[in-house]
């Protein structure tokens, strides 16, 4: 999984049918411990409820996807699983 910061919204009227009813966010990933964003941001299927400024976990890799949508079938690479509340990191 990714820790990413929702940056945006994607509005798609025309699109795969299986995208039909699904919330596309666009994410950016973030380095906990430089506390910045680390990486190419990138769109995600949202199953959370997540919004613009929210921090997720977001899963990347297909099979791990398309089982958080309970859709073997679905034609995705990431979808936000996870809206985060707070992390607690390891001091030393």
């Amino acid at each position: 999984m990714i820790y990413a910061k929702v940056i945006g919204n994607i509005v798609a009227t025309k699109k795969e049918e299986k995208y039909v009813g699904k919330k596309i966010l666009m994410v950016q990933p973030y380095d906990l411990n430089a506390k910045k964003a680390a990486g190419d941001s990138f769109e995600a299927i949202d199953v959370t409820q997540a919004g613009i400024g929210d921090y997720v976990l977001v899963t990347v890799q297909g099979r791990s996807s398309r089982v958080a949508l309970n859709d073997l079938e679905m034609p995705i690479d990431a979808v936000i699983v996870a809206i985060v509340d707070k992390v607690y990191l390891d001091e030393e």
